[in-house]
């Protein structure tokens, strides 16, 4: 599915976020931005470790905030580390959305043009699907109004599920859903 935000394409994808070749992926990672399982763990074992040192040298940092690092041996240039919770603790709605206009502030800053985002918060960190994708747009949505660089938006899932809840919040956005 594809939907204009403003100058940004929105576009849904389901598949590997470690195959993307966009300029930056979004890693959902803890406060403490060292990469276990989930996203961040494909992110590394595909990536290199050099991307979770380049991450835990700027780190800790606080729930509802990112980082950039260099994307190792990706296709993308670059990986944004998204905080949407601290380790062993509960993602929120508002430290995603928060990590993620970080990362749409910092795509704009290093002038990136293309960004993929995962259900951030939603595999360990608790946070259901739908919650996780309408903080995801919800953010996008407010970027949109000044987005000079960025121009595509992927949201990345690896199966049907987590894709018709990014689908459902698209349909809706703007709609105060």
């Amino acid at each position: 599915m594809d939907k204009r935000v403003g100058n940004i394409l929105v576009r849904t994808y389901i598949g590997n976020i470690t195959m993307l070749s966009v300029d930056a992926v979004v890693n959902a990672a803890n406060s403490d931005l060292w990469m276990g399982s989930g996203v961040a763990g494909a992110i590394k074992r595909k990536g290199g470790d050099i991307i979770e040192q380049e991450a835990m040298a700027q780190g800790p940092i606080k729930p509802g905030e990112a980082v950039i690092t260099s994307a190792g041996s990706l296709s993308a240039k670059h990986v944004v580390h998204c905080a949407g919770m601290s380790p062993g603790k509960r993602a929120t709605y508002d430290s995603v959305k928060s990590s993620v206009r970080e990362a749409l502030r910092l795509a704009t800053e290093n002038m990136l043009a293309s960004i993929a985002f995962p259900a951030i918060g939603a595999g360990v960190g608790g946070l259901s699907k739908e919650q996780s994708a309408r903080a995801i747009i919800e953010a996008v949505e407010d970027h949109s109004t000044n987005a000079d660089s960025v121009k595509e938006v992927v949201l990345v899932s690896l199966g049907p599920e987590v894709n018709g809840a990014f689908e459902r919040a698209l349909k809706f956005m703007g709609e105060g859903i």
